[in-house]
């Protein structure tokens, strides 16, 4: 599950549970800690957060440097989810047995709160994978018909792939988002050949996409309309935008929700490529 929606927002899963996770964690250490102590212990796991982040992303930067080299100020735009958790868990960990270490009054409330945080975590991350079984056993690419926005031919988004490497972006033209991160996508559809890239649009009519393109000045390839919105279902996502990542074997290796960067982009092709 990608997203999930609240009223009219949809909303990342994974910083969602995250940030539940942190909150209950600081909460813990909060009320487990002697009453001098209890900002102490909200601190040490407030810093051990923060380090860590830091340390998963500067990891995650360093190593796709040559995809950021070209707008490094990508590298603040942390909407890509561009993390490197192995780096953010040891800095972080470090960090929270320097922090114990020097206040041993502190171990117990600050420990017994990185539990609470990870048993969360950890059963709110299982509970997502559990309801996205019916997803996931499918063979990568869903089972969705598609209309091709030209000639109204119809296909399924299998035999669109046509066994290449793909990037399949879900998108519509009321979608602010997505209209953000269009140049972008078209510029890497232009230039990156050995890659296809399909654009799905949810629900609109060949008349409203066409209008659409030649009004921002587009020149879109592999324009398929999604009647029925069902894709989005199908892969766990509720909102818009949304790209996917296919091998060539039709294995969804990586997927993104929100507007995805150029640096972030390239980074996918990056991985997109080196998948066995």
């Amino acid at each position: 599950m990608l997203s999930v929606s609240i009223g009219p927002l949809a909303l990342p899963v994974a910083p969602l549970i995250g940030m539940l996770s942190v909150w209950v964690a600081t909460s813990v250490a909060g009320r487990l800690a002697a009453k001098d102590d209890r900002s102490s212990a909200e601190n040490t796991l407030w810093g051990a957060i923060l380090v860590g982040l830091l340390a998963a992303r500067a990891a995650y930067v360093f190593q796709y440097h040559l995809a950021y080299a070209a707008t490094p100020w990508a590298a603040l735009d942390l909407r890509d989810g561009g993390w490197f958790a192995p780096a953010g868990l040891v800095v972080g960990g470090v960090w929270l047995l320097w922090r114990v270490w020097q206040k041993p009054a502190l171990r117990r409330p600050v420990g017994l709160a990185v539990v609470a945080g990870a048993v969360l975590w950890s059963a709110a991350m299982g509970a997502v994978i559990w309801a996205d079984r019916g997803v996931e056993v499918q063979a990568g690419v869903p089972d969705v018909v598609l209309i091709d926005s030209l000639t109204g031919q119809q296909r399924s988004l299998a035999a669109v792939l046509s066994g290449q490497p793909a990037v399949v972006n879900l998108w519509a033209s009321w979608c602010g988002p997505c209209r953000v991160e269009m140049p972008d996508l078209a510029a890497a559809q232009q230039n990156n050949p050995d890659v296809q890239f399909v654009f799905v649009n949810q629900g609109e009519s060949a008349q409203v996409i066409k209008a659409y393109l030649q009004r921002s000045g587009l020149n879109l390839q592999h324009v398929w309309i999604d009647t029925n919105r069902a894709l989005g279902p199908a892969v766990g996502s509720k909102g818009l935008p949304t790209t996917l990542f296919f091998d060539a074997k039709g294995k969804r290796v990586d997927a993104h929700f929100g507007v995805i960067n150029p640096a972030a982009l390239r980074a996918r092709l990056q991985d997109l490529r080196n998948a066995p």
